[in-house]
Order: C-alpha cells, then sequence, then structure tokens
C-alpha cells in the first residue's frame, strides 16, 4: 500500500476561492491522503463549503480564536499522520500529478525534501503574470538564508527521515523559519524541475509586501537564528535584494 501523504492547510475567509483549492487535491492521482484543514475562525462561509465535500479524507478543524496561519498550520500537524507532510494554502492549486510525482523523487532519490516549479497567476483568472518559479538549485541552509526558495505549495518532506517541524507562532515570516530549522538537520533538499502547482498571487498577501515585513525578516536571523546584529543585517539585505528579483516584472 503507498505510504499515506499528510496534506496541511490554514485557511481564514477563503470562501472565494477553496472550491478551487479543494478541487485541485480531488483531482490528485495519488490517492492515500489525509487533508487536514484548520480554519482560523473565519468570519465568511469557509466553513460550510468545505462541509460540503463529502469524502472522510478531508478532516475539518473550526478554531475557536484566531492565531495566525503558523498555529493553524502547527494544528493540522498535530493531527497528520502521514509519512510525507506536504502544505497547501487554501487559495492555491497542485496539479493532478503533483503528490505522485513529488513522492516518486523521494523515494527513486532517497530524498528526505523536494521542492517543484510553480506558475506565479493572477488571483482571478488564475493566468500566468509572471514566469514560473523554478526550483533550479539543491537548497541547504546556507542559501536559504539569503533567499527562500521553498514555498508551502510546491514542498514535500518525509517525516519517517526527519520527524515534523513545527512553525513559530510570532513570526509573520513563520514558513522561513521553519524551513530553515529544517535544513538544520538535513544537509540539503533536491529541486524537481517541473511545473506542478499554481501559487495565487494575492495584492494583500504579506510575502508579497517587502517594505513592511523586512523588519520581520530582520527578526527571523537575530531571534529566531541567533546570529549578531551585522550578520542579521547582511542576510536582511540579501534577502530583501533576492525578494526584489523573485517579484519584479523588469526580471520575469
Amino acid at each position: 500500500m503507498k505510504d499515506l501523504v499528510s496534506i496541511i492547510t490554514p485557511c481564514y475567509n477563503s470562501a472565494e476561492f477553496i472550491e478551487e483549492t479543494i478541487q485541485s487535491v480531488l483531482n490528485q492521482t495519488y490517492e492515500n491522503w489525509e487533508w487536514l484543514i484548520t480554519d482560523d475562525l473565519s468570519k465568511d462561509n469557509t466553513v460550510e463549503i468545505i462541509r460540503k465535500y463529502n469524502d472522510p479524507r478531508i478532516k475539518l478543524q473550526v478554531l475557536e480564536q484566531n492565531g495566525g496561519a503558523g498555529n493553524a498550520r502547527n494544528k493540522s500537524l498535530e493531527r497528520a499522520d502521514g509519512r510525507y507532510i506536504a502544505f497547501l494554502d487554501s487559495d492555491d492549486l497542485w496539479y493532478p500529478e503533483y503528490l505522485e510525482s513529488m513522492i516518486t523523487f523521494l523515494q527513486q532519490n532517497n530524498a528526505e525534501l523536494a521542492y517543484c516549479n510553480y506558475s506565479r497567476c493572477d488571483e482571478y483568472t488564475m493566468e500566468p503574470i509572471l514566469k514560473d518559479f523554478e526550483a533550479d538549485k539543491i537548497v541547504t541552509f546556507s542559501n536559504l538564508l539569503k533567499t527562500c526558495r521553498l514555498a508551502p505549495v510546491s514542498t514535500i518532506y518525509d517525516t519517517k527521515r526527519v520527524g515534523k517541524f513545527f512553525f513559530p507562532v510570532k513570526s509573520k515570516r513563520e514558513d522561513h523559519v521553519m524551513w530553515l530549522n529544517l535544513l538544520k538537520v538535513i544537509p540539503k533538499g533536491y529541486p524537481v524541475k517541473k511545473t506542478m502547482a499554481k501559487y495565487r498571487m494575492r495584492e494583500n498577501s504579506v510575502s508579497r509586501n517587502k517594505k513592511n515585513i523586512i523588519k520581520d525578516q530582520y527578526l527571523v536571523y537575530k531571534d529566531f537564528m541567533g546570529f549578531s546584529t551585522v550578520k542579521s543585517l547582511y542576510y536582511t539585505a540579501n534577502w530583501a535584494l533576492n525578494g526584489f528579483l523573485k517579484y519584479s516584472k523588469i526580471f520575469n
């Protein structure tokens, strides 16, 4: 029997897009998955939409208090029983072959972590607005400090090899901190050079507003990695430059 995959999804006021996300999971060719959705006390009808789907693999938890995306992901991780951990935010999409291809890659390459290309799409039309983000480099702790190449929508890791990794709840850069902590334990993560996911580029996305989160990024290094002020400033500057190159249409 194929190994179980635990899909980790936080959601908050996701009614506008959640049905597309659900359909992309139901369309997966790899069928042995559990989907742990944690609703962060949505004020719209997100929960009602999810509950319409009568599939025992979809496991919804509704929190009694809003705690942020990192906390919601942690609540899902606590309930996860799968060997493999995959992440899918409530407005993003996977191609049907995503889980099958990624898990096959991990198994054939004896790898603990893999990430793939993904499309960067308009939030309403889902048409690409930048060229695909390319999984073109082996990821290590060292190079992940300068730019976060790992996105939840395109990354899977093997808990049998590395255990579970949780998100800090007091950081707006919780993804980056979690990936860095994971890459302290494993030597490298591997690229799968195929586009198999769609990332919805929201205008109000925290990760796209670089000016507002530069302090939070600095704290990734200063508080969570324990670096000196000078070293933290150095890596923050590298992250800011790479973020500009990643999202600027001039370079895409």
